[in-house]
């Protein structure tokens, strides 16, 4: 997803990929790290949030729940778990 945002000077764009995992593995981190450099280096965007919805029923809110900041390719994608 791009969105965009105009402010007084200027447009925000981000890029917003959203992927559902069973049990997040880092491999479904990286796939979704790479995508999200794509979006972002095809839509011109400035930054990128990356967001996993893990369905793991056997895992508590705490465990899914998560920030990092990941550099892939020389550009920063905010890594968000839920």
């Amino acid at each position: 997803m791009l969105i965009v945002w105009p402010y007084p000077g200027g447009v925000q764009r981000a890029v917003l990929e959203l992927k559902v995992a069973n049990g997040v593995t880092e491999s479904v981190i990286l796939a979704g790290l790479r995508q999200t450099w794509e979006y972002l280096d095809r839509c011109g965007a400035e930054e990128g949030h990356l967001v996993i919805s893990d369905r793991s029923a056997n895992k508590s809110w705490e465990e899914k729940l998560y920030h990092r900041t990941e550099n892939y390719q020389g550009r920063v994608i905010e890594v968000w778990g839920m």
